[in-house]
């Protein structure tokens, strides 16, 4: 939220960053900045997407050996 002035002082953005920091900084910590660019956030997107993704498949796979869809 760095890129927005002002977006931490409201109700909001402060509980966007209770939120999310935890998660966020778990990959900063992992993931140095590239120059001034920090792709922890990319990275942690992308994780969240296989996460999606790997639950689904599995209540995909639950669904057809315990009810036959």
């Amino acid at each position: 939220m760095s890129w927005m002035p002002g977006a931490y002082q409201s109700k909001f953005g402060q509980l966007l960053t209770r939120i999310c920091e935890p998660y966020l900084g778990f990959f900063r910590r992992i993931i140095p900045p590239i120059g001034m660019i920090s792709i922890s956030g990319i990275v942690a997107i992308l994780v969240l997407n296989l996460a999606q993704r790997g639950l689904f498949s599995l209540y995909q796979i639950v669904l057809r050996l315990f009810f036959g869809f």
